[in-house]
């Protein structure tokens, strides 16, 4: 249900429309994701991806700091769920997701773990239902399978990306499910703090807690911090650092939990597969990688499914 008040029933369909819904807040929120390699290239040449993500939260500490004193009076009436939810959205989404993500990739077969990766709407929707109670419309497990057929033609093609069994049993199997699922619960869990909190609040909460986590993890692992070529490495590397943490950082996260607010986390996470089609986009625009027919028909059918999850999302929200 929609958090707004309408006065006719002509604003309450306006609201409600399409091309208006908070549903598209996620699909364009998660699409900036996608434009981080752009910035985390030039970082990865002088800092380790922990030291990265530290530097990354401190810009955004101190962004959100300010938007958290504002809304400061909203902390009073947090309990205990809430408290484990936000641990869930931070230390889960923000900080071992990705780690395990980028175990998985540096220790196990690449292809496997980019399917298993794949299973995140599975869980979140699954997630959504138990924790949420929240009701699937009729023939969302068609466009389930339609969006994830499409992310699956943009990362692979008409290739299988297997060629033996054993590639999906072992540790790295394990981690690449594992980031999935928290990935899936973080969705779940920011709908749930939606439902009590401003998205202001959330996404500044979720920077916030996951600075002290990230401090511990970049402590222990004990690298050096080197930046090596001058006063133009490092204006370089300031400027890099402040356009990933705002842009794929703030300003996505802002966006994401703001049409969150509004849209069932069931169908938040198929929102989220703009993620991938950003990155096909920018594959071909920068870095002059061929876009393929298979990627062309997976980007249209991700883009179908969401037009139709959108319509649905609408058709509830007039109910």
């Amino acid at each position: 249900m929609s958090n707004v008040t309408v006065s006719s029933s002509a604003n309450k369909v306006s609201s409600t429309s399409p091309l208006r819904s908070g549903f598209w807040l996620v699909v364009f929120g998660a699409a900036l994701w996608g434009v981080d390699p752009l910035f985390r290239i030039i970082l990865l040449k002088s800092l380790t991806s922990s030291q990265i993500v530290l530097l990354e939260h401190v810009v955004l500490f101190l962004a959100a700091s300010p938007v958290l004193w504002r809304h400061r009076a909203e902390l009073k009436g947090i309990g205990f769920r809430q408290i484990g939810a936000l641990l869930i959205v931070s230390w889960g989404g923000s900080a071992g997701a990705t780690i395990l993500f980028t175990m998985a990739l540096s220790s196990g077969d690449l292809n496997a773990v980019l399917l298993l990766q794949k299973l995140q709407p599975i869980f979140a929707i699954g997630l959504a239902a138990l924790i949420l109670k929240e009701r699937l419309p009729k023939n969302f497990g068609i466009l389930i399978i339609v969006a994830l057929v499409g992310t699956y033609l943009l990362t692979f093609g008409w290739s299988i990306p297997f060629g033996h069994v054993n590639n999906f049993i072992g540790v790295s199997s394990l981690m690449a499910l594992g980031a999935a699922a928290l990935w899936g619960g973080s969705t779940v869990m920011g709908r749930y703090l939606l439902g009590s909190m401003k998205y202001e609040t959330v996404t500044s909460l979720r920077f916030i807690l996951a600075l002290p986590l990230l401090f511990v993890i970049t402590t222990l692992e004990g690298a050096p911090w080197q930046i090596n070529g001058g006063f133009g490495a490092s204006a370089a590397i300031a400027i890099n650092l402040l356009l990933q943490a705002l842009l794929p950082g703030l300003l996505s996260m802002l966006m994401y939990y703001k049409g969150l607010s509004t849209t069932k986390a069931s169908f938040a996470t198929l929102a989220e597969l703009s993620f991938p089609m950003t990155g096909v986009i920018i594959n071909w625009i920068v870095f002059q990688q061929l876009v393929t027919l298979p990627q062309i028909i997976g980007f249209a059918l991700i883009w179908t499914a969401l037009f139709f999850i959108s319509s649905q999302q609408s058709k509830a929200q007039t109910l």
